[in-house]
C-alpha cells in the first residue's frame, strides 16, 4: 500500500501532465526513492493511481531499466555496454567489477552493498568507458580508478 506522502508526491507529477500515464516514470520513481524498488502491490497502487492496469505500468517499469522491479543494493551499479564503452574496454571492467565483488550482472553482493547491472546506454561516449554508481556518472573508468570509485560507497 502506498503512503500518503507517496499518494502526494505522485499527485504533484500528475499536475504536471495532460494525461494520467504520463507521469508513469516520475510516479514509479517516487515508490522506488522511498522503498528502493517497486514490488508487485506498489505497481498496482501506482497503476490505479494513474488510472492504467497493472500490465501497461509494468510494460513501462520493465523497458526503464533504472526502475528496479526487485530488490537491490544499497548501490547500484550500471556499467555501460554499449558499442562503445564495449570497444573501449567494457569486458576487462566487467570482469575486474565482478571479480573484485563475486558478482555477475543481476546480482547483489552478499553484505547488500552492490547490485551490478548492465546499461545498454549512459549518453557519455564522450568519457567511454562509462559507469554509474546510484546517480554519479564516471568515466573514462580504468582497472586502476575501480577502487577508489567502489570505496566512495558503504
Amino acid at each position: 500500500m502506498l503512503t500518503e506522502q507517496e499518494k502526494q508526491e505522485i499527485s504533484e507529477e500528475l499536475k504536471h501532465c495532460e494525461r494520467p500515464e504520463a507521469a508513469a516514470i516520475e510516479a514509479l520513481r517516487v515508490v522506488q526513492k522511498k522503498r528502493g524498488w517497486v514490488s508487485d502491490a506498489s505497481l498496482r497502487d501506482v497503476a490505479a493511481q494513474l488510472s492504467m492496469t497493472p500490465a501497461e505500468l509494468d510494460a513501462v517499469a520493465t523497458f526503464y531499466s533504472f526502475i528496479f522491479r526487485k530488490p537491490v543494493g544499497r548501490h547500484v551499479i550500471a556499467l555501460c555496454d554499449s558499442m562503445v564503452c564495449w570497444s573501449l574496454g567494457h569486458d576487462d571492467l566487467y570482469k575486474l567489477i565482478s571479480t573484485k565483488l563475486g558478482i555477475g550482472y543481476g546480482e547483489t553482493t552478499g553484505d547488500n552493498r552492490f547490485t551490478l547491472l548492465p546499461a545498454s546506454c549512459l549518453g557519455a561516449c564522450d568519457r567511454a568507458p562509462a559507469m554509474m554508481v546510484d546517480d554519479e556518472l564516471f568515466g573514462p573508468v580504468t582497472p586502476e580508478t575501480i577502487d577508489e570509485i567502489l570505496s566512495k560507497y558503504s
